[in-house]
């Protein structure tokens, strides 16, 4: 019982002392700044929707970055990101995904997300299907594109 009445003394001396910090050197003070960060920060372009293939039927007609379809290459179609884009794109059925840059403006149906060339189609896994869901995320915007961040309130 001795013990156990030590004991309790010794915690609550611990308890009660006062606290010690550790604290920087006055001549790290003046060069080190905390700088806050951002409660949210900004999250990378991503889109989910059906994609769609196109290949011969337009092969070798002008794209909207001027240069001819290529139904071999790794291309896609997109209507609003910027031409020269490169895209992750990922199959939600199968998992598969393919490297692609945006060189065309399309799909030309509604409820399309991307069209995309037949090599990519076939990398993709759906080329038989025509159709498939699909994830897109952006990798890279092209040289000289400067993307607009949503504006992170407290880092001005």
């Amino acid at each position: 019982m001795r013990k156990l009445v030590i004991g309790c003394a010794v915690a609550g001396l611990i308890a009660l002392s006062p606290k010690s910090e550790a604290k920087l050197p006055a001549s790290a003070t003046s060069t080190f700044t905390l700088t806050p960060l951002p409660l949210t920060l900004p999250q990378p372009f991503c889109q989910y929707g059906v994609a769609s293939w196109y290949g011969e039927e337009c092969h070798g007609n002008a794209t909207a970055s001027g240069e001819p379809f290529d139904m071999n290459g790794l291309t896609a179609a997109h209507r609003t990101l910027p031409l020269g884009t490169t895209l992750r794109v990922t199959n939600l059925k199968n998992h598969r995904t393919v490297l692609l840059r945006v060189n065309d403006r399309g799909p030309s149906i509604g409820d399309r997300l991307i069209d995309v060339s037949k090599a990519a189609a076939q990398h993709l896994g759906f080329l038989g299907a025509g159709l498939t869901r699909v994830e897109i995320q952006v990798v890279r915007y092209p040289n000289g594109y400067k993307e607009i961040k949503p504006e992170i309130q407290g880092l001005n």
